[in-house]
């Protein structure tokens, strides 16, 4: 098959390098690389079935056992062990020529020889200098000039430090996979009253599932019990009780608490929110950091760059030195390419940035790209919707005040009942206070006018509900100050006369004051932007130390505020529903939704989805980029320093090839611990 490479619009290089194509495949982590074409070998029928119908061929490490991984080397290493104890401590008559030869070739071929294999086929795939070819040449050099016990060494610590890479990406994709993927095989449901077990994938749309007390649900589902109690560390990062009542929807991966629960199927297994949120998670590699296409980048120019150094350190000297020998020149080049593997830097980085991705799923936060990591490290500026953002969005309403000239009850029941053709926080709290909606009055010409609020005609005759821009609008005249009122009010008007109105409050969250305090300490600046009315915007603002505060605003005017802050060239998170507030997300630097835990649609539009509704995991999503971003630049300064030392010594004839192993291998598998370690880490 003819290998070709995918670019970006910029040019950039998106496909992966041979070794990482490799490494991610035969720890079963095909999907980390999800965007990389190149690496998928279509000739391997059974990973072109998988592409087509879903189902996860990559069993490479749970047919292999660590043991059966390592055997290869383990076998090397006896053997090359043997043959340096018969050549420097007990040396014999027999072991030289070609039976020393012959000898080291056996320790080489085990680990070797797959080298060898991978490095022509990146050949005929057009990938001439793959790290399976410096390696290749590297010790077949080694062995051209009588350095035996070094090539086979070298190789060695190179297909040891392979395995530990392949462990440390398999840990990685697995970690993730525990921590979400977390439903159970069978259920029981309930068929005549009576439970049968079957498994997950069987059961339908419309089945009730019987959940005992401590199980986990495997599908999405409408919960039929009157209460239960739900345990959503799996969704959500978050291991507090969740009360559901009857009619709210429940998902896979919640544990039942308490009593026996009944749930009504309303998703098939593989729809559920938690295989789209595993299915997120795996992919959001797909959209690669710009630290990452650079190293890809600079790995394909650098790594032929080196070889060409490496023939002149071998052959340019014979012009200028008096004695040279050939054999000590190849060798400094030998040890010189060796060195040059770029291991540490593409295995290590990727790595680095699924693990930030691993641990902010592990704290309910998803990013939809390993991008977003570092665009979310450099934010200066979060702006914020207030209602359901850093308020619970809950209203509650406080009074109602309307012209004794209007029949109280009457237009209560008109209003319920427009406002039921609204899904605002507002509409809710209306309905719960007026009670049930009277289907009777017929609702004509209904229109939501955006900014503004609802209007429908009654009997020939107009109704308005919404905010007093919306009387403004229709010349409704009024006799109130509205900015006098602290509370969001809800103003009325029928047959052109204002009515009344009614103030709704709602609560600030738990854990928001904490949030703005943390994006303080971080150096962000906070903006709260509403289309709430200004005075209880700023009320909240003030309450929680938010600097900027506007109100009163329209969806294009939170846009015109999104300019004023980017024209300064500073970045911008938006934190808000991801729907409402399509136009925002689209204009900031990053998009962040809130309660990201039922509403596919926000899954959708948001760059970044908070599960749990939290305001707190706003500065925890931005300090998970910080540390990804510190741990991805650590390994970049590692290897880039213990490389350039040690070519140097190389190419002075100062470091052999032992040096040159630890250079390549040993900093790979110290970038590798480097970049695991963030999975580990308290945010």
């Amino acid at each position: 098959m003819e290998h070709k490479h995918i670019y970006d619009k910029e040019g950039n290089q998106l496909c992966c390098t041979a070794q990482e194509g490799k490494i991610y495949n035969d720890a079963g982590a095909k999907k980390l690389l999800e965007d990389d074409k190149c690496c998928s070998t279509k000739n391997n029928k059974a990973e072109a079935h998988s592409e087509d119908d879903g189902h996860d061929h990559d069993h490479s490490t749970g047919e292999k056992n660590t043991f059966q991984m390592f055997l290869p080397a383990i076998v090397s290493l006896v053997i090359l062990l043997i043959g340096i104890v018969l050549d420097n401590f007990f040396p014999q008559e027999w072991f030289q020529d070609w039976v020393r030869i012959v000898w080291y070739a056996v320790a080489y071929l085990p680990v070797g020889l797959p080298v060898l294999k991978e490095a022509y086929e990146s050949i005929a795939k057009g990938d001439v200098f793959s790290e399976f070819f410096l390696m290749g040449i590297a010790t077949v050099g080694a062995f051209a000039i009588g350095e035996y016990p070094e090539g086979v060494a070298v190789m060695l610590f190179y297909s040891v430090g392979e395995v530990f890479q392949t462990l440390a990406v398999s840990r990685a994709k697995n970690n993730i996979k525990a921590l979400l993927d977390q439903r159970p095989d069978e259920v029981t449901i309930l068929e005549g009253n009576q439970p049968k077990t079957i498994p997950a994938k069987q059961a339908k749309i419309g089945d009730l599932v019987q959940l005992k007390s401590g199980e986990k649900l495997a599908l999405d589902g409408e919960l039929v019990s009157e209460s239960a109690s739900f345990n959503t560390a799996a969704l959500t990062g978050e291991s507090k009780p969740d009360t559901k009542n009857k009619g709210e929807s429940v998902l896979a991966g919640m544990i039942n608490l308490q009593t026996i629960a009944q749930v009504k199927v309303t998703t098939a297994y593989e729809d559920s929110k938690l295989s789209k949120i595993l299915e997120l998670v795996q992919n959001a590699t797909a959209q690669k950091a710009p630290t990452e296409l650079f190293i890809r980048k600079f790995a394909r120019i650098y790594t032929p760059i080196v070889v060409g150094l490496a023939v002149v350190i071998c052959l340019l000297p014979y012009l200028f030195v008096e004695n040279y020998v050939f054999r000590d020149w190849l060798y400094r080049a030998l040890v010189f390419l060796v060195i040059s593997c770029p291991c540490a830097l593409v295995i290590s980085i990727p790595l680095g940035y699924f693990g930030g991705i691993g641990a902010a799923s592990k704290n309910g936060i998803l990013f939809k790209g390993s991008n977003f990591l570092d665009i979310i490290a450099n934010i200066k500026n979060v702006v914020m919707d207030k209602t359901g953002t850093m308020t619970e969005g809950v209203f509650k309403v406080q009074e109602v005040t309307l012209k004794s000239e209007f029949n109280k009850d009457e237009i209560l029941k008109m209003v319920n009942a427009l406002e039921s053709k609204s899904t605002h926080p507002v509409a809710t709290a209306i309905h719960q206070y007026v009670g049930e909606i009277d289907h009777s009055i017929q609702l004509d010409n209904t229109e939501e006018i955006a900014g503004h609020g609802l209007k429908a005609s009654i009997k020939g005759k107009d109704l308005l509900v919404g905010n007093f821009k919306l009387m403004d609008k229709f010349n409704i005249k009024y006799d109130l100050d509205p900015t006098q009122i602290v509370y969001t009010i809800i103003a009325i008007a029928y047959d052109g006369k204002f009515a009344g109105y009614i103030t709704i409050a709602d609560s600030i969250k738990a854990d928001a004051q904490l949030s703005i305090d943390k994006l303080k300490a971080l150096g962000v600046k906070t903006t709260m932007l509403s289309g709430d009315k200004s005075t209880v915007v700023q009320f909240v603002a003030d309450q929680l130390g938010i600097t900027n505060a506007f109100g009163d605003l329209l969806p294009e005017d939170k846009v015109n505020k999104v300019k004023e802050i980017k024209s300064q060239n500073e970045t911008v998170a938006f934190v808000g529903d991801g729907v409402n507030d399509a136009p925002v997300v689209a204009l900031s630097d990053v998009g962040i939704a809130m309660g990201g835990l039922g509403s596919d649609a926000t899954i959708e539009t948001a760059d970044v989805v908070i599960q749990d509704d939290k305001p707190s995991k706003i500065p925890m999503a931005i300090n998970i980029g910080k540390q990804t971003r510190k741990i991805v630049w650590q390994n970049i300064f590692l290897a880039f320093a213990v490389k350039a030392i040690v070519l140097v010594l190389g190419a002075g004839g100062l470091a052999t090839m032992w040096e040159a192993v630890f250079a390549d291998v040993g900093v790979a598998l110290l970038a590798i611990l480097n970049a695991v370690r963030i999975q580990r880490m308290t945010f």
